[in-house]
């Protein structure tokens, strides 16, 4: 357990990737974190497309974003990896974030770096968004959730810090 709890303290948010890819069996391990996740009455309605940095969508979803940004909103990481999940299961939010963050934790635990996403909401839930459900292969009835950006850190940050006392109470 002690090992699980470092990866833990040790986690932090990468916005900074190398170009090095990810191969296939890391990503299906990633992918195969998320799917592990638990689902609300076990209903396991997340779905996951991973998208390249070099697929169009993300520039149009950059584009529609903010085209004038310094960095975009995935930090040239290799893979994005979009959560979706069933609109009319009032869990799924909750679901996605779980699943997220098992992602993150895996990543942390393959010595990748990670940053959970969810600056894309406005533009993947507004006026494109049966648009950019069709390209990013949700399922019907299904929306975006979250996404998460996950490749090999080029640059590092220390772990937060926290209050407890501050944060935490305890009745």
């Amino acid at each position: 357990m002690s090992d699980f709890l470092k990866v833990i303290d040790n986690r932090n948010s990468v916005r900074s990737y190398s170009d090095k890819p990810l191969p296939e069996d890391v990503l299906r391990t990633l992918v195969e974190a998320g799917l592990k996740a638990p689902t609300a009455a076990n209903k396991q309605e997340i779905h996951f497309t991973v998208v390249g940095k070099e697929d169009p969508v993300q520039a149009e979803i950059q584009k529609d974003l903010n085209p004038d940004a310094q960095n975009t909103f995935y930090y040239n990481a290799p893979v994005t990896i979009y959560l979706s999940g069933d609109e009319s299961f009032k869990w799924s939010a909750v679901d996605a974030g779980i699943a997220v963050e098992n992602i993150h934790l895996a990543a942390q635990a393959l010595g990748l770096g990670s940053v959970i996403l969810g600056c894309m909401e406005r533009i993947l839930n507004g006026e494109k968004k049966e648009e950019y459900c069709k390209k990013l292969a949700f399922p019907e009835g299904y929306g975006y959730q979250v996404a998460i950006a996950v490749g090999y850190p080029e640059a590092t940050k220390e772990p937060h810090t926290f209050d407890y006392e501050k944060n935490v109470s305890v009745i």
